[in-house]
């Protein structure tokens, strides 16, 4: 089993080395601009055999200090940039109203609404693997390619094990976080794969607003992780960016810029201790069951205008990447959401109006069970997960005949 994560080594380099970085990124920037302008004159439709026939010489007779991978490199950033933008822009499809009718059309929209090309606006580099760089000094230092020559930074080392030979290193990119530099290495992490027979635990992970974490185990064992202190401080960042954003200067964008950064520090942090809290507790050969979220959105429990939208952005996908490459020898299994939160996990009858969103319970009209409204996804996850432990390879709910 493969996973991929993203290492973000904090470089710690001196005054000269410092403005070599600032040179090199500059001129990464550089070429990386005419290179999109290149790949948007050609309509977006170019290859690497394109490529090295039209803009490699050009690229190496622009900036002779760039060496060779680098230059290969700037393609690969290009063309990785463009699919983002056909991405987004398929997520965002035209709409427009006929005057007429008054009805509404939705238009998808791909790279050819572009008007011109996209532009690199931050300076950045990339680094090719033993080629750009390498650990040099017993781990100590990372060797990099900057403007004509190579230097030595050192780094913090206690991130990751990179000697690990689970490990296996990409191409990184050399970025600037305020003051500090980082290189962003993506590291593939290569673990034993997980088996049936020998799994120990299977665990049904609820995820919400309220509770962010809900477990239920094969023990009946349940948890909570609360959401209330995570809510009001997501509140808080969402008045402070409101705040920023009506003053409109660009003192404000930057600090927008800043506080984003930090937000996002603090929502990753959060999910690193809890999918570090889960893994330690159930340890190797166990099943963490969670519902597939993408596109479902959560029902408001009151009216109050501070609940705003970025309440209900909690990075869930955060904390389900991080639980997958942390839990060794563990699966992670992603399943659907149908009826998870209105299944009666005792006698197995389907009704909405079982759970009441007011008070957080669930009341089963049909058998009498009552628990919490989190607990009962939980336990759902959990049956799901049996049902994949038993054979089944894509478990889920279906709706039934209700019996009165």
């Amino acid at each position: 089993m493969k996973t991929v994560i993203t290492a973000k080594v904090r470089l710690y380099p001196n005054q000269e080395q410092v403005a070599q970085f600032k040179a090199v990124t500059k001129e990464y920037q550089r070429l990386c601009n005419l290179v999109s302008q290149w790949y948007f004159d050609n309509d977006c439709k170019v290859n690497r055999k394109k490529f090295n026939k039209e803009m490699y010489r050009y690229l190496r007779a622009e900036s002779k200090e760039i060496n060779s991978a680098m230059v290969q490199s700037t393609y690969r950033t290009v063309e990785a940039r463009y699919k983002t933008v056909e991405t987004q822009l398929k997520q965002r499809p035209y709409r427009y109203q006929d005057q007429n009718t008054g009805e509404w059309y939705h238009e998808k929209r791909d790279l050819s609404w572009l008007h011109k090309a996209v532009k690199f606006s931050r300076p950045q580099a990339d680094y090719v693997r033993n080629i750009n760089y390498s650990f040099v000094e017993q781990g100590s230092k990372i060797s990099m390619n900057i403007l004509g020559q190579r230097i030595k930074v050192a780094f913090n080392g206690n991130y990751l094990n990179f000697f690990d030979p689970n490990y296996k290193l990409g191409t990184a990119k050399l970025v600037q976080l305020k003051k500090h530099w980082f290189l962003h290495i993506p590291v593939t992490i290569e673990t034993d794969d997980w088996e049936k027979e020998h799994n120990q635990h299977i665990i049904g992970l609820d995820r919400g607003l309220r509770q962010i974490v809900t477990s239920y185990d094969e023990k009946g064992k349940t948890s909570f992780k609360n959401g209330k202190a995570i809510a009001y401080k997501r509140r808080e960042y969402a008045y402070l960016r409101s705040q920023l954003q009506s003053k409109g200067t660009k003192s404000a964008k930057r600090k927008l810029k800043r506080l984003s950064q930090k937000e996002n520090r603090w929502i990753s942090d959060v999910n690193h201790c809890l999918s570090k809290t889960l893994v330690d507790t159930y340890g190797q050969n166990s099943l963490f069951v969670l519902e597939d979220l993408s596109g479902v959105t959560f029902e408001k429990t009151n009216s109050n205008k501070n609940q705003t939208r970025e309440l209900h952005s909690w990075a869930f996908y955060d904390l389900q990447t991080k639980l997958a490459y942390k839990a060794r020898k563990s699966q992670v299994l992603i399943v659907s959401a149908k009826y998870t939160s209105q299944r009666c996990p005792k006698c197995g009858q389907i009704r909405k109006e079982n759970r009441n969103y007011r008070i957080h319970r669930y009341d089963c009209v049909f058998c009498g069970f009552k628990t919490n409204d989190d607990r009962i996804g939980a336990m759902n996850l959990y049956e799901l997960g049996k049902q994949y432990i038993s054979g089944i390879e894509n478990p889920k709910f279906e709706l039934t005949n209700v019996t009165d």
